[in-house]
């Protein structure tokens, strides 16, 4: 497996991962900084969506499985330590995904697979996001989608394999420090850090970040790239939809996703906000710009 100095990933549209490099300084959201403006179309606009709009923004086509409350799914349980609880969801939204990458991935009948070289030969979600890939001199390159995918499988499939990153057995006594906190990170000092107690190392949480940012890029590849075909016209986007809000809500309320970096997906998630999927005691309808929610909704004749 390689190292993560050779293995590291950037964006375009994002802040390099290299954890050689200093963070960014916080920046506003696409949602927020088109936020002030005065219509939904004229925020729908701002975002220079190609016309006609993806099928995933219609609000037909943006349904799930069964309806309610994906919080209950993504707060943790107060007998539950953080840590234990992050690696869980990493872990179970990591299967999720891959049951859809699969998908692209089997072959057709000329021996090829959805996902290849000639229909995604790089790594985007839409025309104005690409994602490449640092090789080992730390020089980005443009891959095939399919190639960057495969590449990252093996990194997280990596880093959660690692015993000394994902434990397997916790260390000392697992337990919530405030029974009232179950969705947010915890506040920890200078010699402490969210997972300690049960065995998880320092570098933990980012590495969890970045696992997350990664498997938000597949989201947002699959969405923008293959949502047609094959998951509307295999009849999967229920599924698809739900695993992806879900996965939304979780990753905000552990702030493993930064507002900046939804906006491959920004407008949808607009949409699920104004539409009752995102609850409003969640982060991501907080992150959401409800005027193009509304605006979608609108043009589809279902407000």
């Amino acid at each position: 497996m390689p190292s993560p100095s050779n293995n590291s990933i950037s964006s375009q549209s994002s802040a390099n991962l290299s954890s050689k490099l200093p963070p960014l300084p916080a920046s506003p959201s696409l949602s927020q900084s088109i936020g002030m403006m005065g219509t939904g179309e004229e925020a729908l606009n701002a975002y220079h969506l190609p016309r006609p709009l993806p099928l995933w923004l219609n609000p037909t086509a943006a349904k799930h499985i069964v309806k309610g409350n994906f919080m209950t799914l993504s707060a943790r349980p107060k007998t539950v330590e953080q840590g234990e609880w992050i690696a869980h969801q990493v872990v179970e939204h990591y299967r999720n995904l891959w049951n859809f990458v699969r998908v692209v991935y089997e072959k057709e009948e000329d021996g090829k697979s959805i996902c290849n070289s000639t229909t995604c030969p790089r790594m985007s979600a839409g025309t104005n996001h690409s994602y490449t890939w640092l090789n080992s001199r730390f020089e980005p390159i443009e891959l095939p989608a399919y190639e960057y995918i495969t590449l990252m499988q093996r990194w997280i499939s990596g880093k959660i394999d690692d015993t000394k990153i994902f434990p397997t057995e916790a260390s000392g006594v697992s337990f919530a420090h405030n029974p009232q906190i179950t969705t947010t990170a915890l506040l920890t000092g200078p010699d402490d850090w969210i997972g300690k107690r049960s065995g998880f190392p320092k570098e933990f949480f980012n590495i969890c970040q970045t696992i997350f940012l990664q498997m938000f890029r597949v989201y947002a590849h699959l969405y923008w790239a293959h949502f047609t075909e094959p998951f509307y016209h295999l009849n999967l986007e229920k599924q698809l939809n739900s695993c992806f809000s879900h996965f939304v809500l979780t990753a905000t309320a552990l702030d493993m996703l930064k507002p900046a970096e939804l906006e491959p997906m920004q407008p949808l998630i607009d949409l699920w906000a104004a539409n009752g999927t995102f609850p409003p005691e969640s982060k991501a309808y907080e992150y959401a710009n409800l005027k193009v929610g509304t605006r979608l909704m609108q043009m589809a004749g279902l407000a």
